[in-house]
């Protein structure tokens, strides 16, 4: 009965985010410009980036503990990379209802990661960066790309995918160690 509620608890957070990024939920939304997208693509990585910071801090699994610091380094990494385009193209990232919604949503998520500890914490925080990495890569695929107008700004999204399914597969390979 522990297991099939973790399970439940799993599926119910994967679900979660998958729907933060449902692309059809989006389809009602006014076209995003390249500011809004540039908004969407900075708080995404940053999202994770504070996803990270609570891992290091809660966390004494080896595994998770380098996970966390690969998506900090990363992420940082990505974020440096938006920052020198919208810089060099002279462009603010626009505040934006997805970027709002985004930061909501992990305020919620941090909020429960924090609350846990021990193996259910780096459970959690693995499931959650699954969940979260599937969700970004369908979003970064089905909206953000399709709608970058500036060639730059989409070749960059199109740069990051790479990282993102190894991110992916990474979460994946931890989240089966955690099992």
């Amino acid at each position: 009965m522990k297991n099939f509620k973790k399970v439940v608890y799993s599926t119910m957070i994967a679900l979660a985010f998958i729907t933060v990024f449902n692309i059809d939920s989006f389809a009602q939304n006014p076209q995003l410009t390249d500011p809004e997208i540039a908004s969407v693509a900075v708080t995404a990585n940053q999202i994770d980036i504070n996803y990270a910071d609570i891992a290091k801090d809660k966390s004494k699994n080896p595994g998770v503990l380098r996970f966390a610091e690969t998506m900090a380094n990363d992420h940082k990494a990505v974020i440096a990379q938006a920052v020198a385009l919208v810089t060099k193209l002279k462009v603010t990232p626009k505040d934006n209802a997805v970027s709002q919604k985004l930061l909501a949503d992990a305020a919620k998520t941090g909020k429960a990661l924090r609350a846990k500890s021990g193996k259910a914490f780096d459970k959690a925080y693995i499931d959650n960066e699954v969940a979260y990495h599937k969700a970004v890569i369908a979003a970064v695929l089905g909206l953000l790309i399709p709608q970058s107008q500036n060639a730059e700004l989409k070749g960059l999204l199109e740069k990051v995918l790479p990282a993102l399914n190894t991110h992916l597969s990474h979460a994946e390979m931890v989240q089966k160690d955690l099992k």
